[in-house]
């Protein structure tokens, strides 16, 4: 029995997710599909691939070692079918997407929708995630990164910097005053970011030395692992909050956050679109991130350096 290319991408796919149900809604199929050529691939392979129990589906070693050879052949000959397909100027297949949930919603979903509206033969697949997400084993295409990189394996184009600004609502700065300093800031309650460790939060560049940033040890009242419910929680008077300003913005321009120790300044985000390392980039992944970095502009589109110089009432 001879292997077959879809099964293998099956393959790879149920080893990512973990769920023959979930890679069956991932690649529209049926659950029945997706058991087939499993089974099919393992009769060809003469291998079991996955242990399998009423509960839960686990790859064997024989498959996670199988993983690691096949998947950069499998993204080499899916570059090279590209490359072939760039001499007829034509940019399709599929392009998947990974990004963090609130720049995707509040920003990048309109990018990506201008993007496929241009190339109406390309199939576009997003996900929307707080949490770092292995490229590679992913299988994703591109992914827009905030912070700092912490995978250097990756290739990296930086699209903009973000400032970051400390802010309240009115209500909270009425009923507790405001610190006078990086200093005062430590005592009052703050609403803190689970993703990020509090000491690499709240940093704020350092005059007298660059290379040394200001770490401020903050009382984190209320813990989110969501920029939006970060920002909303503020806004119901809780504490101050640290928020990049593509999530701010809208929320200063209406008033209902204030800033706050707009001397201090903050580290900025710097934001990338990254995508895992090879000889070719497709021209899929190479037109997509030039049309962010068309769209962002540095300074972005967001960027609000009138409300950050602004003085609290």
């Amino acid at each position: 029995m001879k292997w077959r290319f879809d099964d293998l991408l099956t393959f790879l796919d149920v080893v990512e997710t973990g769920s023959i149900t979930a890679t069956a809604a991932r690649l529209n199929l049926s659950k029945s599909v997706v058991s087939k050529r499993i089974t099919e691939l393992e009769g060809a392979l003469g291998i079991e691939l996955f242990q399998r129990s009423p509960r839960k589906l686990v790859a064997s070693g024989s498959a996670l070692d199988f993983v690691e050879r096949v998947r950069p052949l499998v993204r080499e000959l899916i570059d090279a079918a590209d490359r072939v397909g760039e001499r007829h100027s034509a940019i399709r297949g599929t392009l998947r997407i990974a990004a963090p949930m609130t720049f995707g919603t509040l920003y990048l979903g309109r990018m990506i929708a201008d993007f496929a509206r241009q190339y109406p033969e390309l199939e576009v697949a997003v996900e929307f995630d707080d949490r770092m997400v292995d490229l590679g084993r992913g299988g994703f295409d591109v992914g827009v990164r905030i912070g700092i990189l912490k995978d250097s394996s990756l290739i990296a184009r930086k699209l903009c910097t973000d400032s970051r600004v400390i802010c309240c609502s009115p209500d909270f700065a009425a009923a507790n005053g405001l610190p006078k300093s990086l200093d005062d800031l430590g005592n009052f309650a703050c609403i803190d970011y689970s993703n990020v460790n509090t000491s690499q939060l709240w940093q704020f560049e350092n005059p007298g030395q660059p290379s040394d940033p200001i770490s401020v040890a903050m009382h984190g009242r209320i813990v989110a692992n969501n920029g939006e419910a970060m920002r909303d929680m503020a806004i119901a008077g809780l504490g101050l909050v640290l928020l990049p300003m593509f999530i701010a913005a809208e929320a200063l321009r209406a008033g209902t956050l204030i800033p706050v120790l707009p001397q201090a300044k903050p580290l900025p985000y710097r934001i990338h679109a990254v995508y895992p390392p090879t000889r070719h980039v497709s021209a899929k992944v190479r037109a997509f991130v030039d049309h962010l970095v068309r769209h962002i502009g540095d300074p972005p589109i967001w960027q609000m350096t009138d409300v950050l110089r602004q003085e609290p009432a």
